[in-house]
């Protein structure tokens, strides 16, 4: 990395090995609406295009149901379809990794996140509730609506609803984090036997992420504005803030360098945040404090996923600066701190890998201007690279 580029950076950084003590605070209290009946579908008012962000074709009206594009085919998608929630648009798309898209499903209006439960359905964060999706019949069968003000439905990166979303291991439960443009957020607990938000719980500012601990016990919100990550306890939903900021959090860089999206480590539980291709927050939820780790792809990084063996995947966007930083890339960072770096074509935003780890599959959504509407499937053992059209502005990404 260029001399002047560390320094300017390094003012604020923790350094690597160092151990930090984070901040514990309590966040404001949210409110919200009742929820839908169990079952039903609520329908929510029309989005209109926020300033600076892309049009969409519209959230699904009162009077129809919500289309599908494509038929479903015999069965149900084969093993290791890909799902995609389409942030330029109103559906979720199925991807064939090999053939490329098979068919949409419409679920609302810019859909950001989505998670896959054991029995098929898959739970997608749009910005007007969650829409609950049968994959097999290929059929919207729900939208739960929060229960958060998150004033008018919109499209474009800072639209208010739904962001990160979470299931609990049990399957009974569904956490999302739904964003409210200029303020806190909230995490909104749904029943998913009943299909009805049951809670809302406050957390900090456009939580990105949500996830869960192994047993179930605590959900993590992470929060990108208020540079924090929201532990909130499973069954007393109590919150706990932890400030997550190895760059600080005052002006400049601050600005830029917040938290995005995090990983849980399979072997104990700490909360894995990566920064910058530079520095890897490491930290213990129940205690609070931080440690950093160093990291070699030297650019700007979204979003993580972990195997079960402990390797995280981590998606590099870009440069903060051209002059200065590396392009795209994708980050495999074994449990030893070995990473290797597979270079990107363009902005990408979230990642996915096959059941055998041999392929991820990276959505070229991207949540800032430069997106395109595709995957990039790396594979893993070569390096080799390939583009694939899928979806509209793609981000949140499933194997079913």
């Amino acid at each position: 990395m260029p001399k002047n580029r560390r320094a300017s950076r390094t003012a604020r950084v923790l350094l690597p090995g160092a151990v930090a003590v984070v901040l514990l605070a309590g966040c404001a209290q949210g409110s919200g609406e009742a929820a839908s009946a169990p079952g039903s579908e609520a329908a929510s008012a029309p989005g209109s295009a926020s300033p600076g962000g892309t049009s969409s074709g519209g959230s699904p009206s009162a009077s129809r149901a919500p289309a599908t594009v494509a038929p479903s085919p015999a069965g149900g998608p084969a093993a290791g379809t890909l799902l995609v929630a389409d942030f330029g648009s109103d559906t979720v798309t199925f991807v064939d990794p090999a053939r490329g898209p098979t068919g949409s499903v419409e679920v609302g209006t810019a859909p950001y996140g989505l998670v896959l439960g054991e029995d098929g359905r898959a739970w997608v964060a749009t910005a007007e509730g969650v829409a609950v999706v049968d994959t097999t019949a290929r059929k919207r069968i729900a939208l739960v609506p929060y229960e958060t003000d998150t004033g008018p439905v919109t499209n474009g990166e800072y639209r208010g609803g739904g962001m990160g979303i979470a299931l609990a291991p049990d399957g009974r439960r569904v956490y999302v984090g739904v964003n409210v443009p200029g303020g806190n957020g909230t995490l909104e607990v749904i029943d998913t036997a009943a299909l009805r938000v049951t809670d809302a719980v406050p957390v900090g500012r456009r939580p990105f992420d949500v996830d869960v601990s192994r047993d179930g016990g605590e959900v993590y919100a992470t929060n990108h504005d208020s540079f924090d990550v929201t532990v909130v306890d499973a069954g007393t939903l109590a919150p706990r803030r932890v400030e997550v900021a190895p760059y600080g959090t005052e002006g400049g860089l601050g600005s830029w360098l917040k938290p995005h999206y995090t990983a849980v480590r399979p072997s104990d539980g700490r909360l894995l945040l990566p920064f910058e291709g530079e520095r890897l927050a490491v930290v213990d939820p129940r205690t609070g404090r931080t440690t950093i780790e160093p990291m070699t792809a030297d650019t700007h990084q979204h979003g993580t996923t972990v195997t079960p063996d402990g390797t995280l995947f981590t998606v590099g966007t870009g440069p903060i600066d051209p002059a200065e930083d590396e392009g795209p890339s994708l980050t495999a960072r074994r449990p030893d701190g070995a990473e290797r770096v597979y270079p990107l074509d363009g902005p990408h935003e979230d990642v996915a890998v096959s059941p055998n780890g041999r392929t991820a599959y990276v959505t070229g959504g991207f949540t800032r201007d430069g997106y395109w509407d595709g995957l990039s499937v790396v594979d893993l053992e070569s390096g080799d690279t390939r583009r694939l059209a899928a979806g509209s502005r793609p981000l949140g990404i499933v194997v079913l």
